[in-house]
């Protein structure tokens, strides 16, 4: 390794490498000459040694951070020094890279060297800044990782981070500026309270909306006014973009006076800011300001300059999709601007027209029938541009729309089918790769119109369809095009399963390939041996390497520093997992029925194939996003399958551990982040009460002890709102399930202990939610554990009762009732029965039910409980509109006056005349 010191960078670089691959292998503390080597060379005086000890620190701890945690303390001193050495801003570049490597291993011992470094750090960042733009755009990744991994070790120098880059995103590269607002975004996000108390509001807001705001160079325009911006305002790489970003982090902050400017890129900022406020106060800008704040947009869509028009389009499109409900009830006053804008689409601008149909889709697929009065014009406008209209763009935008168009529409399409479906045809089946955009367009707005226009309608072009499919996938190879079918193969399920009968082992056979291929996955290498500036070496050692290479069956991970996948592969991973949920949900019963019919069962075959798939997936997947999509498709077999998903005797313990391992946030690839872990989470906890309700409890009780603490963990007061929601729902979706399954009751039975405290704090919860969720849940556990728990029936009573007296929340109220319901069926003697419907108006249906069971049971003196259910019937058979709700009391009446003709004369004859004559006629109607 002494070599290092000696040779040219690009050796240098390379023999760096070779150590962090090795250092993968060997600890440091066993290589002696290593630690020595970079002791050495590290606090050398000579600039060059200590810059390749810096770069040959960086590659080893970068490898393989953890070993090197003994020497954490040493390192820190180290960096201390190095961070001064404003000179060398090579040695700055590698130390600052190295920092940023061991930041998420650091522990408490290290935390107050680590609070220590940062002002030194934000120097050096300086510094380096003035020396290479490129490198310190990648040093600053350190904020992140200091605020992801230990936010506490930065916030005693938040004032700092914020002014440092406030001052590099106004002054900088555009990549640098980017880093640096998108990092007072994350910092605003974490610690909020933190920049209100220390007074940043207003310097951030001064700095950030200059940049906003900016003319740009002359000659050339902001990314999102060119003619190929995509129109959702989804520009990352703009500093415009970022700093809007900023505004949104920021509590309700808004001031006009720029709208009136009469520079036309100062009304173009504010009205971004309105944008992405939209998004960030949505609550506050519906409650309070939508009525002033619309009427602001709609002006903006007649200004005089395109830039302007542009951003208001943009606006309206964000407070279409952010501000709904309340932004439909404005549907008079903003349809007609959006069709007058569509009603010149071969004149306009593409990257014009975009930004129209982003705000007119947003805004129509909330209106359902609303939006019948358009729908002529709508369509007309749509079938004129797939038809007339020579620009591939906007042919796509227009079948987009038409998807839209069919979300809220459904039925009222019907008139409209045949023409559209024309017009796809030929889209659908071409085979050139400029209008494959188009074509993956069209097979989406194919998936929308089989869900919404009917059966009747649709059913007769579903085998055509599948083969549509399977054709496509056949010929041509593009991810995304895969994606689409594979939503078309799912929504022709909803419609028409049969016809995927034949063809599901080729269906599945591609979609399982998509979600087990590495296609799209790129392998950054620790040890490459080469830079990148030596790529003219000889092509014939390149291509010994390659079959070298080829002839390896497994990669090594532990030789792969990183993956970048590609978009495209991410979407069709994820879009196979839930179409292989939906199909399996859809056809499920016609592969249950092969169980009959054949030795070895289509749906085991099915299930055998898929189901490891899903679990090894969640467990070495990348990508979030992916692994959601898997666990809900897993859900969704679960629901269809039940039982059959657990006759391998080794899939409940392989489901039950992966559900813990990612409520536990142990997936061994994935990169847990904060603002994801509620929403894995939950798609993990949806998975407990599908098992619970597919097995005997007393085979999943082990597994079901192992996952609740985990599950109860979340309903603590200090968790969040959506935390405690989940946790008590989720409890009350897993006792819901032992009801109905063998050995239910003496599992709810055991858990009931544990469980009682928390559901009763949650039924005191401040959160309509927490406490909706949490009586469903105490209704649940008492029809679960039955007489095991009668002895809490007066402490729920009392429960119930203290929170009707306040309650407000329809919903809460409506499940209370139930709650009741619940427990009179599990002990009818424990519940005064006529004291507590003078309280509770349970409902119809669970009343039915309950009263049923209490005849079957006849624990009480049957006159009274035909007197209750009398007057319960004659009650509500004046109250209830539902012609639903009044046949169920009528036909309940009925069947008493069959069975029991003198208990129910007795019951009747004690009411007044009236309700008797109406109880009649009720009964007589039937």
């Amino acid at each position: 390794v002494n070599i290092c010191l000696t040779c040219s960078h690009t050796v240098q670089h390379s023999l760096s490498q070779l150590c962090a691959v090795m250092v993968k292998h060997e600890t440091p503390d066993r290589w002696p000459a290593l630690l020595q080597l970079l002791n050495q060379s590290t606090k050398s005086s000579n600039s060059h040694d200590r810059q390749v000890g810096l770069l040959l620190l960086n590659k080893v701890v970068d490898s393989n951070p953890e070993p090197f945690k003994p020497h954490y303390c040493q390192l820190l001193q180290l960096f201390s020094t190095v961070l001064q050495d404003h000179n060398n801003p090579t040695a700055l570049y590698y130390c600052i890279l190295t920092l940023t490597a061991i930041t998420a291993y650091t522990g408490s011992e290290e935390m107050n060297q680590m609070r220590s470094i940062i002002p030194s750090l934000i120097i050096a960042l300086k510094h380096l800044i003035m020396a290479d733009q490129d490198q310190a755009s990648e040093a600053m990744e350190v904020f992140n990782e200091l605020m992801e991994s230990e936010v506490s070790i930065i916030v005693p120098h938040v004032a700092d981070i914020v002014r440092f880059c406030l001052e590099v995103g106004v002054e900088c590269l555009d990549s640098l500026r980017v880093k640096a607002l998108s990092c007072i975004a994350f910092l605003i996000k974490l610690k909020s309270k933190t920049v209100l108390k220390q007074k940043l509001l207003n310097p951030i807001l001064q700095a950030i909306f200059p940049v906003l705001t900016a003319v740009p160079p002359a000659g050339e325009q902001d990314p999102e006014d060119e003619e190929d911006d995509s129109g959702d305002g989804t520009d990352n790489d703009n500093p415009k973009h970022c700093a809007a970003q900023v505004r949104k982090m920021q509590t309700m902050h808004y001031d006009g006076t720029c709208l009136a400017s009469e520079n036309p890129y100062q009304r173009k900022g504010g009205l971004m800011c309105l944008a992405v406020l939209a998004e960030g106060c949505a609550d506050h800008i519906r409650t309070k300001m939508l009525s002033s704040m619309l009427q602001t947009v709609c002006q903006s869509l007649s200004d005089s300059n395109q830039v302007v028009r542009s951003a208001g389009l943009f606006a309206l499109g964000q407070f279409s999709e952010y501000l709904q409900p309340e932004v439909s009830k404005y549907c008079a006053e903003l349809m007609p601007l959006l069709l007058g804008y569509l009603s010149s689409l071969n004149q306009a601008k593409a990257g014009h027209v975009t930004k129209a149909f982003y705000a007119l889709e947003n805004f129509m697929e909330n209106l359902g029938s609303d939006i019948e009065p358009y729908l002529p014009t709508l369509m007309e406008t749509m079938l004129s541009a797939l038809n007339n209209t020579e620009n591939l763009k906007i042919k796509e935008l227009a079948v987009s729309a038409i998807g839209a168009i069919a979300n809220a529409a459904k039925e009222l399409l019907v008139p409209y089918f045949t023409p559209v479906i024309e017009s796809l045809k030929g889209f659908l089946t071409t085979t050139t790769e400029e209008m494959r955009s188009l074509q993956t367009q069209s097979l989406d707005t194919l998936s929308v119109l089989a869900r919404t226009v009917g059966k009747d309608v649709f059913s007769p072009l579903a085998a055509e369809c599948v083969r549509l499919g399977l054709n496509l996938t056949d010929t041509i190879d593009d991810p995304d095009l895969r994606r689409c079918t594979y939503s078309l193969y799912s929504a022709v399920s909803t419609v028409s399963p049969d016809c995927l009968t034949p063809h599901l082992t080729a269906i599945t056979t591609v979609m399982l390939l998509a979600l087990k291929s590495n296609e799209g996955i790129t392998e950054d290498k620790t040890f490459v041996l080469l830079d990148d500036d030596d790529d003219d070496e000889n092509e014939e050692e390149e291509k010994d390497a390659e079959d070298f290479l080829e002839d390896e069956t497994e990669a090594d991970v532990h030789d792969v520093a990183g993956f970048s996948v590609e978009n495209a592969y991410i979407d069709e991973k994820e879009d196979a997992c839930d179409a292989l949920g939906e199909i399996a949900f859809n056809t499920g019963h016609l592969l249950y029925s092969c169980i009959c019919l054949v030795p070895v069962p289509a749906l085991q075959k099915l299930l055998d194939v898929v189901l490891p798939c899903f679990l090894e997936t969640v467990r070495t997947e990348h990508e979030r996003q992916v692994v959601m999509g898997v666990l809900e498709s897993m859900n969704g077999i679960i629901k269809s399958c039940k039982e059959e998903v657990f006759r391998n005797p080794s899939r409940l313990k392989e489901v039950s551990h992966v559900i813990r391992d990612v409520l536990k946030k142990k997936c061994l690839l994935l990169v847990f982040q904060a603002e994801y872990d509620a929403m894995l989470q939950e798609f993990a906890g949806e998975g407990i009460p599908l098992v619970t309700s597919s097995v005997p409890a007393d085979q999943f009780a082990p597994f079901l002890n192992d996952l609740l603490p985990l599950i109860m963990s979340k309903a603590k007061s200090s968790c969040t709102v959506a935390d405690r929601s989940f946790s008590v729902g989720t409890i009350g979706e897993i006792l819901d399930a032992l009801v109905n399954v063998s050995g239910g009751q003496r599992v709810a039975g055991r858990l009931s202990n544990r469980l009682l405290p928390v559901l009763v704090a949650g039924v005191k919860d401040s959160d309509p939610e927490v406490r909706n969720n949490s009586v469903f849940a105490l209704g649940c556990l008492a029809q679960a554990a039955g007489p095991i728990v009668v002895s809490d029936y007066p402490m729920m009573l009392s429960v119930f009762s203290n929170l009707l007296a306040k309650e407000s929340d329809l919903r809460v109220i409506d499940n209370l009732c139930a709650a009741l319901c619940r427990m009179i069926m599990s002990n009818v003697d424990a519940v005064p029965l006529e004291q507590a419907c003078s309280h509770f108006t349970p409902p119809v249906k669970l009343i039915f039910n309950i009263t049923m069971n209490l005849y079957s049971l006849q624990t009480q003196p049957i006159t009274k409980i035909w007197r209750f259910c009398v007057d319960y019937s004659v009650r509500m058979t004046r109250l209830c509109s539902l012609i639903e709700n009044q046949n169920a009391l009528a036909m309940l009446m009925k069947e008493l006056a069959q069975h029991h003709l003198a208990d129910f004369q007795a019951a009747v004859s004690s009411l007044p005349a009236e309700q008797q004559a109406k109880l009649s006629a009720a009964i007589s109607a039937l």
